[in-house]
């Protein structure tokens, strides 16, 4: 009969090599922490992987971000190929930023540099998938927090279409007056 262990202990009379069994690491520096064993504690690694943990979050939040724009420049930029599969990658991201921005105040607050540094890719993904040059694409980004966030905001692309049937009429406007 095989036993299954729930999880490692802190038992081994030596600590647990960072290097060797990250995962076992983990549990031990965990379980030191509940005993209050703080002198055995792996504190140059422990403090390196929670600041690792915090950038992950992070960069986690700006993907979603990432993600969300390139897909409404998409939507806006190419309706006739509109899919429900872009209305799912907006669906679930918008709902990671929500659950994210919820569990961190101190994420949230910094929206503004977070998108401000995930749009220049947002833009780039847009631009190589619509196959438009990349002044077809502001340079900052069009959207409010509020409409990245609505989880059914969409953009119209009617005015932009609007806009560019008047530029492309224009012409021959000019041609008729004359």
């Amino acid at each position: 009969m095989v036993q299954v262990k729930a999880k490692p202990r802190v038992s081994e009379p030596a600590p647990t090599d960072y290097e060797g069994d990250f995962y076992l690491w983990c549990f031990d520096q965990a379980e030191l922490l509940r005993l209050r064993r703080f002198s055995e504690l792996d504190l140059p690694n422990l403090i390196e992987e929670l600041q690792s943990m915090g950038r992950e979050q992070r960069y986690q939040l700006e993907a979603s971000y990432r993600l969300i724009i390139s897909h409404l420049l998409k939507w806006q930029h190419q309706p006739a190929l509109r899919s429900s599969s872009w209305k799912i990658t907006l669906t679930r991201e918008r709902a990671n930023v929500r659950r994210r921005e919820a569990d961190s105040h101190a994420l949230r607050s910094q929206a503004a540099q977070i998108v401000a540094s995930a749009y220049p890719d947002a833009r780039k993904e847009a631009e190589v998938e619509t196959g438009l040059p990349k002044s077809a694409f502001p340079p900052e980004c069009p959207y409010t927090f509020d409409q990245l966030r609505d989880p059914d905001w969409l953009p119209d692309a009617a005015p932009q279409k609007a806009a560019e049937a008047r530029r492309a009429s224009r012409p021959a406007l000019v041609a008729a007056r004359s």
